[in-house]
């Protein structure tokens, strides 16, 4: 394992942007080793990238990543991190599943309102 990463290289591994880097780094997510103007990254920066990057696919907004990463970093450590991260997935799921709901219900009145103006099209003798 190698001591030190460059910005260049963390955003080549990760396809992001060097701002997008800055950006974590300005919100206290990662805290790279400042050498001069240069930047250098450790394994547990580029480790936190990585982590950082998956909770946002997943949903997680950048306060809900930092809560995870703060609990990690506290007692009791990664069992509490685990358990918080059960908890904001299961909310997430929740979310999800109600939002998927809500879909359903907008295309099935869609298909009502599309289904009534084809009807009265008929009645008015055009074909679709």
């Amino acid at each position: 394992m190698r001591d030190y990463y460059s910005i260049t290289e963390l955003t080549r591994e990760f396809g992001i942007s060097t701002r997008t880097l800055r950006f974590y780094e300005d919100e206290g997510l990662i805290k790279p080793v400042r050498r001069g103007r240069t930047r250098l990254y450790r394994p547990s920066d580029r480790h936190l990238v990585r982590q950082i990057l998956r909770g946002r696919s997943i949903g997680f907004s950048i306060a809900e990543i930092r809560e995870i990463i703060e609990v990690y970093k506290a007692p009791p450590g990664e069992i509490g991190q685990l358990k918080l991260m059960l908890s904001r997935i299961s909310e997430k799921q929740q979310d999800l599943r109600q939002k998927r709901r809500d879909l359903e219900d907008t295309l099935e009145e869609l298909s009502r309102a599309e289904e009534a103006c084809v009807e009265r099209l008929a009645e008015l003798g055009v074909t679709t």
